[in-house]
């Protein structure tokens, strides 16, 4: 089996996909991309079982044939080579492979191709169509909020709910929630599951944000299918929580405040938080909000005033100051509203001025204030 590939354009698709590979493989085949020759186009899969992603590009090659070659050793060879036509020469009786370029050639072993585990099919699948730009803009405004606790796989993931109305995608670890639709973008029927974290990080690095993605899933795997890439992966089998629940409705006390300014300023106070608690106090009083921290034990402490519009009841309330800034750094709009009901209940945060079919809202549980 042989083909000819430039390296550059070699380079950058296996780029693509090599985020998939894991460096605790459980099957050493695994530490491999598969390379498949069909009908002179050349399609590479990498996989750790639970996400297996795929590119494919034409080449110049008369046989058909498939081949396992190592990926550190490939990507290593390929980043050191400049742009140029290389010359794969597999043979398939001992698996060698020899790499000619230039003004030189390497060999490596590879394995049967045929080892490489096989990629579900889906079956009862239903299938929606969504931009790139949307699906990107979901991934990154709700993955930072997924849980990371080994205990609760449902939260360690990004829970998707499709409409004939609209997109919702949702994420939290019980301390912060983050709630992203889009009315632009629509499913025929009504369905829901659970995305795991790793695929969607893939997702992010590789969706350019002009491309339609074409998302197939069915009760137990999910295909993305955009530019030249496949991605398959498992989704987390279990229930995810009742989010609604956990929302307050009536929210009284309503801040809105410069976002940038806000986030600047919690970011110099909580230089001076505990170093457990990374407590903030927020003390709200007519048109002025104090953000204060201190950390007892090495008796350091900061004080801030803000001017801010503010409606409601005078009141002072303790955040995570680290889950402030990640939400704060994750909303795009110049003003923002902070609303609350009372100290001891959650507060939702939320861009000022909402986009005609975006409705974001990002939910933080208050640290408790040591009177």
């Amino acid at each position: 089996m042989n083909f000819v590939i430039s390296s550059a354009s070699l380079l950058k698709h296996l780029q693509g996909i090599s985020g998939v590979l894991s460096t605790s493989n459980t099957l050493p085949i695994l530490d491999n991309f598969l390379f498949e020759i069909n009908d002179g186009r050349l399609t590479v899969s990498a996989s750790d079982l639970e996400t297996t992603m795929r590119t494919s590009m034409n080449i110049e090659a008369k046989e058909e044939g498939k081949i396992a070659i190592p990926a550190k050793l490939l990507l290593d060879v390929l980043k050191n080579l400049p742009d140029q036509p290389c010359t794969f020469t597999v043979s398939m009786d001992n698996f060698s492979i020899e790499i000619a370029y230039d003004n030189g050639k390497s060999k490596m072993v590879g394995y049967n191709g045929e080892d490489f585990p096989r990629t579900p099919g889906l079956e009862n699948a239903n299938s929606i169509r969504i931009s790139g730009s949307i699906l990107g803009n979901a991934i990154n405004k709700t993955l930072f909020a997924t849980g990371v606790d080994d205990l609760r796989p449902v939260m360690s993931g990004v829970f998707c709910e499709f409409s004939p109305e609209s997109i919702t995608f949702v994420a939290t670890d019980a301390h912060k929630l983050v709630r992203y639709t889009r009315t632009d973008s629509q499913a025929s029927g009504s369905s829901s599951f659970i995305l795991p974290k790793k695929p969607l990080n893939l997702l992010k690095t590789n969706l350019s944000g002009d491309e339609e993605v074409q998302l197939e899933y069915n009760d137990s795997n999910a295909v993305f299918t955009f530019n030249d890439i496949v991605l398959i992966c498992r989704l987390i089998d279990g229930k995810y929580p009742n989010y609604e629940a956990v929302i307050p409705k009536e929210n009284p006390n309503v801040l809105t405040i410069d976002r940038l300014q806000f986030l600047s300023s919690i970011k110099r106070v909580s230089i001076f938080a505990n170093k457990t608690t990374h407590q903030i106090k927020l003390k709200l009083a007519g048109s002025e909000l104090s953000l204060s921290a201190e950390d007892i034990d090495f008796s350091n402490e900061a004080n801030e005033r803000l001017t801010c519009n503010y409606s409601g009841e005078d009141m002072e309330i303790g955040f995570n100051s680290r889950f402030l800034m990640e939400m704060l750094n994750n909303l795009d709009t110049a003003e923002v509203r902070l609303e609350m009901s009372e100290p001891s209940r959650a507060g939702l945060l939320m861009p000022s001025e909402k986009n005609e079919n975006e409705d974001i809202l990002m939910l933080v549980m208050p640290v408790m204030l040591n009177r």
